[in-house]
């Protein structure tokens, strides 16, 4: 495992310079643009391929695997192309959502689920806070969860359907199941990264607790009590699939304490760590804190609309830290605990559970 500050890819394999023609092998899928990083200095984040790994050759696949792996151990954040997620499917979301959230309070109030500690249905404005700070984000949000053919699992509620809109509900579950795919793809070369079997991950995300997240920010009508729509955080999950906003202001925090955008770029999708993937590598993967900042005063009459896809486990899944990842310098820095008890833990820190 190579630091990412090292890694330079210029026409060929990741790990150093190459010279002459290309191999067979490099020559059949479009390989990742981490060079872009480094040279170019136009991104905050490298940009990958995932169809490299899911139909390249041995030694993309091994790129892949390598480069994901050093982004998230390094920064934390990476953004994927080649990920097949429909652009019509996630532009068609997009729509439904806005229409859900241009609903009246009073109607979208009846799609809020009780004690389901807003992992189902709709979240108003001014409920959810960062865990650190008593100011409540400037946003409202409905969640879709996992759906599941027998019904009577106590940790997974049912879906409310919209009846104003029936196409969200609808695209909605066709976007979670290309997220879930996409992300479950991700998961097996973390997996081969950490030298695991490639299948780790599957047995604890089929049917898991993962959330796609419909977040709207609506416009700033006066002077707001923080700069800030969603106060500066880190996920609870495994990894988050973020599609492009519509509008910017996403910032990932670096190691010097500065704030870095993150601006997506045509069909590319923003991967992040999130906190049960750190604990469960023992900090070696990187849960980075970020935020999504107010606009210019002059665009504050514009919303936001955001749609992130948080992929978690089933609650039994233990985040024991892996034995491999604790070192002499990187001793144990996390007490046993299942998926389930440290969703609880945070759903309470961040307001939505009491």
């Amino acid at each position: 495992m190579q630091p990412l500050a090292a890694l330079v890819v210029i026409g060929g394999a990741a790990g150093g310079l190459t010279s002459g023609a290309p191999s067979p092998d490099d020559a059949v899928l479009p390989r990742s643009e981490t060079a872009l990083y480094f040279c170019g200095m136009t991104r905050t984040i490298p940009l990958v391929n995932l169809a490299q790994f899911q139909q390249g050759q041995p030694t993309q696949r091994q790129q892949f695997i390598d480069e994901l792996g050093e982004a998230f151990h390094d920064i934390g954040f990476v953004g994927v192309t080649g990920h097949g997620i429909s652009k019509e499917l996630i532009d068609d979301f997009y729509v439904a959502a806005k229409q859900f959230f241009a609903l009246p309070v009073e109607t979208k109030r009846k799609y809020e689920v009780a004690g389901a500690a807003g992992q189902r249905g709709y979240t108003s404005f001014g409920k959810e806070h960062a865990k650190q700070s008593q100011v409540a984000d400037l946003k409202e949000f409905f969640q879709i969860g996992q759906e599941l053919s027998d019904t009577s699992a106590s940790d997974y509620q049912q879906n409310p359907h919209v009846e104003e809109v029936p196409a969200f509900m609808k695209l909605g579950v066709q976007l979670y199941r290309a997220f879930e795919r996409a992300g479950n793809d991700l998961l097996r070369a973390i997996a081969r990264y950490l030298g695991l079997d490639e299948k780790y991950f599957e047995q604890y995300t089929y049917d898991g607790m993962s959330i796609l997240r419909a977040i709207h920010y609506p416009p700033i009508t006066q002077e707001p009590k923080s700069a800030i729509r969603a106060e500066q955080h880190e996920d609870i999950n495994l990894i988050t699939l973020l599609v492009g906003a519509s509008a910017g202001g996403l910032e990932l925090q670096n190691t010097a304490g500065e704030w870095q955008e993150i601006v997506p770029e045509n069909d590319e999708i923003v991967i992040n760590v999130g906190d049960m993937l750190q604990r469960l590598t023992n900090n070696y993967l990187k849960s980075t804190t970020h935020r999504v900042v107010n606009p210019p005063r002059a665009q504050w009459h514009e919303p936001r609309l955001s749609i992130p896809f948080f992929l978690h486990p089933r609650p039994e899944m233990r985040l024991d830290v892996l034995p491999s990842t604790v070192t002499e310098q990187r001793p144990q820095a996390y007490a046993p605990i299942t998926a389930g008890e440290y969703l609880d833990e945070r759903l309470r820190e961040i307001g939505l559970k009491k």
